[in-house]
């Protein structure tokens, strides 16, 4: 396609040269000087003029005499038109050959002409004048049109020799068992069709943004070395009604013709939400689209050869015909990594990275929790580009710790300086959060606390939890995090005698935490196991706008109690533990106005010595 387009960019150039030809030579022939009689007959009677070459064309009443002669200024050429009488003739032949150089002139019948030349001299300029102007006006319109007739084609793109494999997609071994079996069905659909087997038309990948969902679905193309059509549910909808649907048809007609295959539909919810839901009516064009793709879906005959991969990250909107068996029929569930997972995808994207000797992988998945896998892959590209920027050729372990706080909070900024109140402030702030972590038990544990601003943060704390849990929390734990969430502004109190707004994204937290105990764990005593509401849940407007609240005020009363009740034994907890630990409350804000960021290393030396870096342990002891 794309040699068809330069050949046709070639086409007006190619039909210019003729032209350019023709008028090149046309000025070579304009170049001659055209005479009157009687210059031509002075140039026959001098002397320092000597004729080279003559042509006479004969008609009945006109000779055309050409010619070129030389003269003290050099080589010119001459024309001249005479009367063809005998007289003219006879004495102009004689002269000429007197004059003429070596008797060199040439006699020419004007009527003696090539019919093939005169066709092509009148034919040819015709031509080239008319494709000349049918190629610029189909320039001009021709790409309008033929957009206007691909309107509703679909826009799947074709990729072949997909180049991602199984081993480059880290972090989802129990998914990847899953989808494993399609490869063999690819290869080879006929001998599960011999075992009265159906293997599923569709499978949803339902799972958080930078999971992998999509390179899962590559790798599968590419074990099985089948084609790939990618497309966005989005690409589907459009403002007419109709389009859509034609899309989908072509879509499913192009992957019939190249099975096996694999149609992948990104972001399925775009064009999957369920019928009937939006405000002031539906929309006609996506719910045809969506019938449309259920009628497709439904008429892919068994072991076909044809698999449909949708990835979506709202599976609670999608219309529950497109989930019934027979269309979609398994889901996998892509979940963010654990901490074995983190080190296989870190350890996938350091392939082409140079590390210095201490870097240590499981460490930084370790420090990573709640990271997906672009998140880590972000990380480490972070890194590599902080460690050219110091002109490193090497990526060493602080690049790396930057790169995670990058990642996090943005990059720092050190230029904004604090004045010594402000200071004081967010370092008794961090150091009242730092304090739970280290003493409370069933916190998480701080790895690090900074006073240096990043983003809208004037400072944060990196705590990681003791065991990377995938899906429960207990109730203690639950509460150890509303301890620590409220440790800063428990700190502010007691150290400066007053609160700041610095613990706003805090409450904000510890609201969630505290409403999610209640309304949806059941862990309120006073209410009971009872689940109230469904906040974990995305909203969707469509269905959700005129949902009823399903409980009574009087017991929306009670859940108020228990979720002030619950905030408020945190409070005070988070007072008691920092009222006993107050002295290494001090030691951790002086350490961090002087150096602004201590590790987890420097945490346990304050909290061991009342040092971040004691000289020996005889001084510390005096």
């Amino acid at each position: 396609m794309r040699n068809n387009r330069t050949w046709a960019n070639l086409v007006p150039y190619l039909l210019m040269l003729p032209i350019l030809i023709f008028l090149t030579t046309a000025a070579m022939r304009g170049n001659n000087i055209a005479m009157t009689y009687g210059q031509f007959v002075e140039l026959l009677n001098r002397k320092d003029a000597q004729i080279e070459q003559v042509q006479l064309t004969l008609s009945n009443t006109v000779i055309d005499v050409k010619g070129i002669y030389n003269d003290k200024n050099g080589e010119k050429g001459f024309q001249v038109t005479l009367p063809n009488t005998e007289t003219v003739n006879n004495g102009l032949v004689t002269t000429l050959q007197s004059k003429v150089k070596d008797g060199n002139i040439k006699i020419v019948d004007a009527y003696k002409t090539n019919p093939l030349i005169e066709a092509l001299v009148q034919v040819i300029p015709l031509i080239i004048v008319t494709a000349v102007g049918i190629y610029f006006i189909s320039r001009m319109s021709g790409s309008q049109n033929n957009k206007a007739f691909e309107f509703s084609k679909s826009r799947a793109r074709l990729e072949g020799n997909i180049k991602v494999r199984f081993s480059d997609v880290a972090g989802c071994d129990e998914e990847k068992e899953e989808v494993a079996e399609l490869i063999s069905y690819l290869k080879g659909p006929e001998k599960y069709a011999k075992m009265g087997a159906r293997i599923p038309k569709g499978i949803l990948m339902v799972g958080p943004p930078g999971t992998g969902k999509t390179l899962l679905a590559k790798a599968v193309a590419g074990e099985a070395d089948v084609p790939f059509y990618s497309i966005s549910g989005a690409d589907f909808v459009e403002m007419f009604v109709g389009v859509g649907a034609s899309r989908v048809r072509d879509m499913f007609k192009k992957a019939k013709s190249t099975a096996p295959c694999i149609v992948f539909i990104d972001e399925i919810d775009a064009v999957g939400r369920q019928r009937g839901a939006g405000l002031g009516g539906g929309n006609d064009e996506r719910e045809q689209t969506l019938n449309m793709l259920l009628v497709e879906m439904d008429g892919i005959e068994d072991n076909k050869g044809i698999v449909v991969i949708a990835a979506t990250n709202r599976p609670d909107v999608l219309d529950p015909a497109l989930l019934r068996p027979g269309r979609f029929d398994r889901q996998i569930t892509v979940n963010l990594p654990d901490k074995n997972g983190r080190k296989a995808i870190l350890e996938v994207h350091a392939r082409n990275k140079r590390f210095e000797d201490d870097v240590d992988l499981e460490a930084l998945a370790a420090r990573t929790p709640g990271f997906s896998g672009a998140d880590l892959e972000n990380v480490l590209n972070e890194a590599a580009i902080l460690a050219v920027r110091e002109n490193r050729d090497r990526i060493t372990m602080s690049n790396l710790d930057e790169a995670i706080d990058r990642t996090m909070g943005g990059p720092a900024k050190k230029s904004r300086k604090y004045s010594d109140r402000e200071k004081t402030l967010v370092a008794t702030h961090e150091a009242g959060h730092a304090v739970i972590g280290l003493f409370l038990e069933g916190a998480n544990i701080v790895q690090k606390v900074t006073i240096i601003p990043r983003g809208v943060a004037g400072g944060y704390n990196l705590m990681t939890p003791k065991e990377d849990s995938m899906f429960l929390s207990t109730k203690k734990e639950l509460l150890a995090q509303i301890t620590g969430l409220l440790g800063g502004r428990v700190a502010e109190e007691l150290v400066l005698g007053e609160v700041s707004t610095g613990a706003s994204n805090d409450l904000e937290k510890v609201t969630k935490i505290a409403k999610s105990m209640v309304n949806q764990y059941g862990m309120s005593e006073a209410i009971g196991p009872v689940q109230y509401d469904s906040q974990g849940e995305n909203v969707f407007l469509g269905r959700d706008y005129t949902s009823n609240k399903s409980y009574s005020d009087t017991v929306a009363y009670e859940i108020d109690q228990e979720i002030r009740k619950i905030v408020n034994g945190c409070y005070d907890q988070a007072k008691r533990i920092i009222s006993e630990h107050r002295k290494d409350l001090d030691n951790i804000v002086r350490a961090l106005i002087d150096q602004e960021t201590l590790t987890k290393e420097d945490l346990d030396n304050i909290v061991k010595y009342g040092k971040v870096k004691p000289e020996t342990v005889e001084e510390t002891v005096r």
